[in-house]
């Protein structure tokens, strides 16, 4: 035999068999080979909708052997995602026996035979991402396409032990191995090695692995990339086979619990490995070992749980009848706690001490758990009465009463589901969940009585015949079923189902036998039938009978005549099941042609007594579709079918006689027949419960309810209503008493807080738009709308004396209003005073009770501001931050509340979960109170009378003794399951309400005239804790001096009222500036219409108004211009002559008509536009005012909207998570530094400070410092802290700064570069203080008279500078002088780069060079700088590339091995120097962009441009498929051909020099060349049926081509002398129009005319048909005439829509029947283009004041989006008008069309 000492230590089999040459392997079908952005690498992509169709094979015939020995097979690859794959290995055993081992996600189950084994595959998935539990839990039978987010994988596969273990065979060597799609693989190898990827080479070496010992590390030819200080296995996934330790069964493959590095790497485990011996075991011995594996993974999965629960008391029952409303206190969950012994004194400053705790709360994990194959174990036993300790000691003061707080009522309905509401026997009472609590409300008094018990929310209830026994399910993991004495209200026993999701309970008739419907924990249906005929006595349940099933079931329920009879139905069956000896058997009903149908619920026919025979029994099931099947359930089969049917008009009268019916809000999701039949149980999806009486044909309705979380609430206390916002997106008023729904207020927008006005009818409400409205209730309408805010209103409050009212919102902003006033006119507004931010709303405001004073949290989040109520004017600061010195973390406030009773008190919640008692006057801490809540305080209210404090944390409420002087301050109640929004008293204090996800409402106890105890009440008095401290101004918390200085404290900005509302906002106060975002202001102004729109006027017929416009002139102001340097690095912003229209409207959040999808392009005009973290896969840049975040591992886009002008640089944080980006400021404005949050997409903040441009931004290497540089225009660097961007200092230079950069080591250091030479940057902080040392030193002379254009750091000592001469100019940093130069190119180096002892230089010339400077660090110092040209030191040159523009970006790895480059010509290149390869990563276009097109199936888009290139991309994936170059001409048009045939999909194109080409796709190749014209073709379109080309020149002639023959058919001069914009044609019947033909078509030229023709071009006919001309006076605007343009309506090509210059800016609708104009639309802006979408009669304008506008044209609704930087030049809509294109020069976006 060969030796194989070759194959140590293992074999690359890719590189083995040169599989490129594919002479020794083979490949079958779809492979291909690709770049994977997430290995770097090129790998083989196998794809195919048969796997067996598209294959690798290694070796190439069957009758040739790898013979390779390694024992573990190695397979890196990344299934395809939501397609299936397989792999067969062929391995030779002892004796040349061939044995296939198989894996694959297709095999439902592992089989086994004598030569194959197969496995199923089961796929993993990214970490904490869906498909993670599935894979993890995953078992047999679970057989599904990859996951979406599967990763790629290195599968590693003992070929020996597999042999040995499932066949009793010895391993010899494998012979072949065949790869089937769909897979990615990047190599396989074979190896006796036992590798970890997880470990490096050197981490290896430390643990003491090495190859001696069978283990080691991967190769680097076979590992995966891992950033520095990342976790190969957060990026990757590991799977043995088998695997060691596992749980999982040994029948499958898939990923296992724990990570390989638990073993390999953090412990050190034995490398050493049982050798492989042939055993010849016998089948009997065989199937034992095979028993003992399994059970003992078995008990190894249940050894942890207990399988009974004993002794588990219940969480809560609380009647309206009985006084003992339980309490919990938050100190412990899980024993039972007394009362506290500890005398507390009258300090001020104490810690919370809760009440005595009379509830034990079992949390749900503690219930028992137990294995799911368990049959026949006991899993519920009684539950026993409440206990209460009383104290140990007996003088203890407690808050009284005892309990203080009672649940009277909750408002609401559903939760988990709104499908569950029952009837009592005596019809008296409904029974129906409300999230967590199970509520029996009396239909008479709506009096309401509640089960508590569930700790989440509620998902089935079922009766049993009598009403006596309640069940019950809750959602959840492991889904709780507890029993209930209905008329007792006490719980009887509980257990958990073993399935997750139970959605459906059915009680027997007597009682004795429960069934349940879940999911298991494979997302399986799961049956389960419980003995429940000792419940009541013994509180005991058993489980009978369980069953897993595939069938899809929505209802089940048990026959009322025979307990073990059960029936099914749900998606496409009914099924009839019974229970017989301790197993669940079903059988399917006969569906038939039904089969296919979605049955929603069963039930037996009334009326039979029990004694009747099975036989005689009727079954009844309904449908989603509105059938409803009569089944005989003796035979199984369908008896009768009926269905219901929308009752027609003519019948209505004969259906009245016999039917009534009720019409609700929304769909009905239940009905329920009382047992007396006299009433009708509905609920619907939107949260309605009612009741049809049918005697008197009566809906009432009993409950309604939010279908979202309430988000915040308001009292009336005169009227007694009460006011709740909800995510929902409504505003409903509710009567206290009766529970009624009074008013519901519905907005587009969502609510976030609202506020009643102390006396009248009237409450106001905050929208997340930033909209503040006001309402009438006893009117309904809207009294004032004011859109000052600019963020999400987090809090709006009336003053209690009524006469003012408040608003803040989450952008800082805070407002006043005028509330005596009808149209509460706003009478003053500050910026940035408020904390910015959405948690503390709906309660951000506080007023005191005198009405005086307001506070709030701002304006950070440390700050407590208490200012005037009548002038906003600040009063005092209180930094909560510094109040509690010895805490390692700064306490940040959350909640503000004024005392109402003392004025004097204002409490503050704060992130440390405390409460403090401040001095209003002096802000003096008087008293805290820590650990309030687990955890953080989310709302707190102060009783009227000031002795009682109110607070909620996460689903707990809390009572609080005001003063705090007992020894239990407090009383802690449950029953929420959500976290508690907003808590407050009623104004009377006889009720405490709490919101969160429904409205509960409680009775407060406490006698107002009462004392608190039975002892005499303490006196309080209040210490300083020091007095001798002052600050400035104030008297701050304990007085101790802060460290550091605080910050100074500025006036708040006041804006004039006058100036709300208009074009500008001017400060009165201070510097402070308002951002730029992206939202735009609406004018204020009350209207009626709760939900305004935007509207444009619309003119129907012959009625016509013309609007006034006027144009208004500007005037340029002529000053000198510096002189622009020599130097291409440097920012020239690209001219334009289009302003933005300030007073555009712009759609609310949530409301836009369509949204951003993507930008095509990159801006190749900015310079150092682009960045991109190697780490965090995070990548953007920017094209035109958009900056583009884009994730290269999932290629999706973000677009950051901020921006109105040209971005010219951008700059990332070290970290990642903040992004700057600059944008040249409008005509004379600055310009605007847009700092971003990465994550949230949001702007943090924006600078306005630079005059001109900004020509980079650089952050430092510790992200504290941020640096700023100004163009040539204001040679200027501003450095900025990176903490809250405020400048720190700046520095003034004479000449132009072309590039800076910090230290990538040093803080303190920086550099930069320009005209006047090279500038040596220190910085010396001193606590907030920065000084700037700066030394400025001239370019060598040796390289003559230069610009110093880029600059960048070596390590610390050295610094590297370019010229644009070529010149690489070395400098030592300490010495601040040139050591050596080298010419690195022959024109201007723009772009440096160094890492490490490598540098890359990128040039005008177009070269990128890589270049090895690792000799620099030997260059010393003499007099003589050293010439590389004159044989001083040697620097190498590794790599060099040419790429197709001028090289403006780059950003590469720590080992300059990858990175991304962008160039002049839009292009973003994907280098990598490793193969010296380039991949195109964005394009676009570099010059103007003049037309784009969809192909007809939408899968492509075409577009041309300036510079003669023609581009058609892919819509999906928005990549450039194909370009068609003509060199010096202008490609002004293209069209596609209309034929559906994708082999023959071409596209037409016309030139400036009259030429027409035609491309086909294809074969990428140009098919024709026509010349119809001698001057530049403006317009060109296929015919409809593409028999014809019509082409229109700038001369006005149209030309229609042959495209076969490329011959001239015929020549229409109409329109001569005009240049034709507008060429388009339809298929329509002219035969209408009284003409021959089959298509028109129409010209619009530039004259104002629109011709309209019928042509068959079949039959050579062509006839004109309507002839239009728009009249227009003179005009003397100086520059070009308004395009006139015109199209048809999709929707009836009889209507002719036209705009153009004319005496009004407007959209005319021409009808070609009544030939006139039969409705016009006006525009406030000249339109550039226009475009019609084919459904929801929507029009997109585009116009040069940068303005896209989306209009409804049946109403004149509109909508402004301005995204672009210059004005639009094209709009097209896609043929399905669901998409749509917007083109700007060479700004390409797309957009996704919602419609209005």
């Amino acid at each position: 035999m060969a030796s194989t000492g070759w194959q140590h230590p293992y074999v690359n089999i890719f590189k083995h068999v040169k599989i490129e040459d594919w002479k020794k392997s083979k490949k079958e079908g779809d492979v291909s080979t690709y770049m994977d952005k997430t290995l770097k690498c090129v790998v083989y992509r196998i794809k195919g909708p048969v796997p067996a169709n598209s294959y690798i094979v290694v070796p190439k015939t069957s009758n040739q052997s790898l013979g390779l020995t390694g024992c573990f097979f190695y397979l890196l690859f990344r299934p395809t995602p939501e397609k299936y794959f397989a792999v067969h290995l062929d391995v030779a055993a002892e004796g040349g026996q061939i044995i296939r081992i198989s894996f694959s996600n297709m095999f439902k189950e592992f089989k086994s035979t004598a030569t194959w084994l197969q496995f199923p595959f089961l796929c993993g998935a990214a970490k904490d991402s869906v498909y993670e539990s599935i894979a993890r839990s995953a078992r047999h039978g679970l057989v599904s396409p990859v996951p979406t987010s599967v990763r790629w994988t290195c599968l590693v596969l003992d070929l020996q032990y597999t042999l040995s273990a499932y066949l009793n065979r010895c391993y010899i060597h494998l012979k072949s191995i065949k790869l089937c799609a769909n897979m990615a693989v990047k190599n396989m190898f074979t190896s006796d090695l036992q590798l970890d990827p997880g470990i490096s080479f050197s981490q290896a070496k430390l643990m003491g692995l090495a190859s001696s010992q069978g283990t080691g590390a991967m190769p680097r030819e076979m590992s995966f990339p891992v950033a520095k200080g990342g976790s190969w296995h957060d990026l990757y996934d590991y799977i043995k086979f088998p695997s060691e330790g596992t749980k999982l069964p040994c029948d499958s493959i898939q990923k296992g619990h724990l990570h390989p590095e638990a073993s390999s790497s953090t412990n050190q485990r034995s490398p050493d490995r049982e050798n492989a011996h042939c055993v010849n075991l016998s089948k009997t011995v065989q199937d034992r070992v095979s028993l003992i594996q399994q059970l003992t993974a078995l008990k190894q999965i249940q050894r942890n749980h207990t399988s009974v629960v004993t002794s588990t008391p219940e969480l809560g029952v609380v009647s309206t009848h009985s006084k003992n409303w339980h309490c919990r206190d938050d100190s412990s969950e899980r024993q039972l706690l007394s009362s506290s012994s500890q005398q507390l004194a009258s300090s001020p400053l104490c810690d919370s001490v809760d009440g005595g705790v009379h509830v034990y709360v079992h949390p749900e994990d503690d219930l028992s758990k137990q294995g799911e194959e368990g049959e026949e174990e006991l899993v519920c036993t009684p539950v026993p009465c409440p206990v209460s300790l009383s104290s140990s000691k007996e003088s203890k003061q407690m808050l009284l009463p005892d309990p203080i707080l009672r649940l009277n009522q909750i408002i609401g309905f559903g939760g988990a589901t709104t499908k569950c509401a029952l009837w009592t026997k005596s019809g008296d009472e409904v029974v129906y969940p409300c999230h967590a609590i199970i509520i029996s409300m009396k239909i008479a008094s709506n009096q309401q009585r509640f089960f508590i018990g569930h700790t989440d929310k509620v998902s089935a209830l079922a009766f049993n015949g009598s009403t006596n026994l309640l069940a019950s399910a809750q959602i959840g993991s492991s889904s709780v079923v507890r029993v209930w004495n209905h008329h007792k209200a006490n719980c009887l026993a509980m257990c958990r189902s073993h399935a997750h999701s139970l959605t459906c309970l059915s009680f027997s008739y007597g009682g004795g036998v429960l069934c349940g419907v879940g999911k298991d924990s494979h997302n399986k249906t799961m049956v389960m039938v419980w003995n429940t005929l000792n419940v009541s006595k013994r509180g005991e349940m058993t489980i009978l009978a369980k069953a897993h099933t595939d069938v899809d079931i929505h209802t089940m329920k048990i026959a009322f005549f025979d307990d073990t009879r059960m029936v099914s139905c749900g998606r496409e069956n009914i099924r009839l099941w019974r229970v017989r000896n301790g197993t669940l058997r079903s059988c399917p009903v006969n569906l038939g042609e039904y089969h296919s149908l979605n049955f929603t619920d069963v039930a037996f026919e009334e009326g039979n007594s029990f004694d009747h025979h099975v036989d005689d029994r009727t079954l009844f099931a309904s449908s989603r579709s509105g059938h409803i099947f009569e089944i005989d359930y003796s035979r199984v089969v369908i008896r009768n079918v009926r269905r219901l049917l929308p009752a027609q008009q003519q019948h209505a009268d004969r259906r009245e006689k016999r039917t009534f019916n009720t019409e609700h809000e929304g769909p009905v999701s239940m009905v329920l027949v009382s047992f007396d039949s006299l009433r009708v149980l509905a609920a619907t999806s939107t949260g309605n419960l009612g009741f049809l009486d049918v005697m008197s044909r009566g809906y009432n309705t009993l409950m309604r309810s939010h279908t979202d979380t309430v988000l915040g609430f308001s009292v009336d206390g005169i009227h007694r209503h009460l006011t709740t916002a909800s995510s929902d997106g409504s505003i409903r008023i509710w009567d206290m008493d009766s529970l009624h729904q009074l008013y519901d207020f519905v907005s587009e927008d969502s609510p976030c807080s609202v506020a009643f006005h102390p006396s009248e009818q009237i409450f106001a409400c905050g929208f997340s738009s930033g909209i503040v409205r006001v309402f009438a209730i006893s009117s309904a309408k809207l009294l004032a709308e004011h859109t000052q805010h600019r963020g999400d209103v987090v809090g709006v409050v009336f003053s209690p004396d009524g006469d003012s009212m408040y608003s803040a919102d989450s952008q800082g902003s805070l407002a006043l209003y005028n509330s005596c006033e009808e149209d509460y006119n706003v009478i003053k507004v500050v910026c940035n005073v408020v904390a910015r931010g959405t948690e503390r709303a709906p309660d951000a405001l506080t007023v005191s009770s005198d009405s005086r004073s307001l506070a709030f949290v701002g304006p950070s989040e440390y700050i407590v501001t208490i200012a005037d109520a009548y002038s906003l004017e600040e009063l005092l600061h209180v930094d909560v931050s510094i109040l509690d010195v010895d805490s390692p973390r700064l306490d940040s406030a959350l909640k503000v509340c004024f005392s109402p009773a003392s004025i004097e008190h204002l409490l503050v919640a704060t992130s440390a979960n405390k409460i403090l008692w401040l001095s209003t006057k002096t802000g003096r801490l008087l008293r805290q109170v820590s650990k309030v809540h687990k955890q953080q305080c989310s709302s707190l209210a102060v009783s009227h009378d000031s002795r009682f404090l109110l607070t909620a944390g996460h689903n707990t409420v809390k009572v609080w003794d005001y003063n705090m002087q007992l020894d239990v301050n407090s009383q802690m109640f449950i029953g929420h399951s959500q976290p508690v929004r907003q808590v407050s008293f009623t104004p009377d204090q006889l009720m405490a309400i709490s919101v969160g996800d429904a409205i509960f409402l409680w009775n407060f106890l406490a006698d107002p005239t009462d004392c608190l105890t039975d002892s005499s009440p303490l006196k309080v008095s209040f210490s300083p804790l020091k007095t001798d401290t002052k600050i400035d101004g104030l008297r701050l918390s304990s007085g101790i001096p802060r460290q550091s200085a605080p910050l100074p404290f500025s006036p708040a900005p006041q804006l004039d009222i006058n100036d709300v509302g208009q074009d500008s906002l001017s400060v009165c106060e201070g510097n402070w500036t308002i951002p730029t975002v992206p939202t735009q202001e609406a004018h204020p102004g009350p209207t009626s219409d709760p939900r305004p729109a935007s509207f444009l006027k619309v003119t129907d017929l012959v009625s016509m108004s013309p609007m006034n416009a006027g144009h208004m002139g500007t005037g340029d102001l002529k000053q000198k211009k510096p002189v622009r340097p020599d130097c291409y690095r440097h920012f020239i912003p690209r001219f334009k002559t289009s302003a933005l229209d300030q007073a555009v409207v712009s759609p609310q959040p949530q409301e836009e008509g369509m949204k951003l999808k993507a930008v095509i392009g990159y801006n190749g005009n900015g310079r150092g536009n682009m960045v991109w973290s190697p780490d965090q896969g995070l990548f953007a840049y920017s094209c035109g005012c958009l900056v583009v975040v884009e994730h290269l591992h999932s290629g999706s886009q973000r677009h950051l909207l901020g921006h109105t002008e040209e971005v010219s640089c951008v700059a990332l944080t070290n970290d990642s998570q903040t992004l700057a980006s600059a944008s040249v400021g409008s005509s004379s404005s600055k310009s605007v530094i847009c700092i971003w949050d990465i994550q949230s997409g949001t702007c943090r903040k924006t600078i306005s400070y630079h005059k001109g441009a900004v020509q980079c931004l650089a952050f430092s290497r510790d992200d504290r410092f941020f640096l700023s540089v100004g163009h040539f225009s204001d040679p200027e660097v501003a450095l900025w802290s990176s903490r809250n961007f405020q400048l720190l200092l700046n520095m003034q230079v004479s000449g132009p700064i072309h590039d800076a950069a910090f230290s990538p080591s040093s803080a303190n250091q920086m550099a930069c570069v320009g005209s006047q030479g090279a500038y040596f940057c220190v910085l010396d902080t001193q606590g907030h203080d920065v000084d700037l040392k700066v030394h400025r030193v001239n370019a060598p002379v040796e390289v003559g008279d230069v610009e110093l254009t880029a600059v960048c750091y070596h390590m610390d000592s050295f610094l590297f500078t370019s010229t644009n001469r070529g010149h690489v100019c070395v400098w030592d940093v300490a010495m601040q002088r040139c050591l050596m130069i080298w010419d690195a190119d022959e024109g201007e180096i723009g772009v440096l780069v160094c890492r490490g002892n490598r540098l890359l230089t990128g040039s005008n010339t177009r070269w990128l060079r890589l270049w090895e400077v690792e000799a620099v660090r030997g260059v010393k110092p003499v007099g003589k700088v050293d010439n590389v040209e004159d044989g001083g030191t040697k620097v190498l040159l590794e790599h060099e590339i040419m790429l197709d523009g001028t090289i403006v970006s780059a950003a590469f790895d720590n080992a300059l091995d990858m990175g991304i480059v962008g160039t002049t010509v839009g292009t973003l290149w994907y280098i990598n120097w490793s193969d010296n390869s380039s991949i195109r990563l964005v394009s676009g276009h570099k010059t103007k962009v003049n037309d784009v097109a969809f192909s007809f199936d939408e899968s492509h888009f075409v577009t041309c441009s300036e510079d003669g290139s023609v581009r058609v991309w892919s819509t999906s994936s928005y990549e450039l498929v194909v370009q068609f170059q003509v060199l010096s001409q202008s490609c002004g048009c293209v069209c596609w051909h209309p034929s559906s045939d994708k082999d023959g999909t071409c596209v037409a194109a016309g030139y400036s020099d009259g030429t027409m080409r035609i491309f086909q796709l294809v074969s990428t190749e140009m098919e024709m060349k026509l010349q119809p014209h001698n001057v530049a073709i403006s317009a060109i379109q296929y015919s409809a049926s593409g028999y014809v080309i019509l082409s229109a020149g700038n001369n006005g002639l149209v030309a229609v081509s042959n495209p076969v023959n490329g011959s001239t058919i015929q020549v229409i001069r109409d329109h001569k002398g005009a240049m034709v914009t507008t060429v388009q044609c339809v298929h329509e019947q002219c035969k209408n129009f009284g003409l021959e033909g089959n298509e028109l078509w129409l010209g619009a030229s530039a004259d104002r005319r629109v011709s309209v023709w019928a042509a068959d071009w079949m039959k050579d006919k062509c006839n004109l048909l309507d002839w239009l001309s728009f009249p227009a006076p003179a005009y003397f605007l100086g520059e070009s005439e308004p395009l006139s343009m015109a199209t048809f309506c999709p929707a009836d090509h009889s209507l002719v829509i036209y705009t153009g210059y004319g005496v009004e800016k407007e959209l005319s609708f021409y009808s070609l029947i009544k030939k006139q104009v039969i409705k016009k639309i006006a525009l406030p802006h000249w339109a550039t283009c226009i475009s019609l979408a084919s459904r929801k009669h929507l029009v997109a304008v585009g116009s040069k004041e940068r303005v896209l506008k989306l209009i409804k044209s049946t109403s004149g609704r509109f909508q402004d989006f301005v995204p672009h930087s210059d004005s639009l030049e094209t709009c097209r809509f896609s043929p399905s008008g669901a998409l749509l294109f917007s083109v700007a020069y060479n700004e390409i976006l797309l957009w996704e069309v919602q419609g209005l």
